[in-house]
């Protein structure tokens, strides 16, 4: 089973700045979405940015401005740049695709082990 290889996680200042990377083989030529998620201490995951085959991306209200997706098709690579870090986003960070049908290959996938980020003075 494809397992996706995060990393790039570690501790900074408040108003730090960190680049996850997630790489999964196939991801791009099978067109997936690939959604990142944190889990704080305590909490539930949540539900954090997306970017789609076609570069699009999504965010959650509170990282908007502050995190930016990217991603590199041939290294089937993508790029969670985060700046201003706060707090608050202190989490266990992961990421994960996901396909349009339920049968798409790109649910198959599990889940990675997730980059820790700690952002506190």
């Amino acid at each position: 089973q494809v397992q996706p290889v995060e990393s790039g996680g570690g501790s900074v200042q408040p108003g730090g700045s960190l680049k996850l990377t997630c790489t999964v083989p196939g991801f791009t030529s099978h067109k997936c979405v690939m959604n990142w998620y944190r889990q704080a201490a305590g909490t539930q995951r949540e539900w954090v940015a997306r970017i789609y085959s076609d570069g699009n991306t999504n965010y959650i209200d509170s990282v908007r401005g502050r995190f930016t997706l990217s991603k590199d098709n041939a290294k089937d690579t993508v790029f969670l740049q985060m700046n201003s870090l706060k707090p608050e986003d202190t989490a266990m960070y992961f990421c994960k695709t996901v396909g349009y049908s339920p049968a798409d290959w790109c649910n198959t996938v599990s889940w990675g082990q997730g980059t820790q980020v700690t952002a506190s003075s």
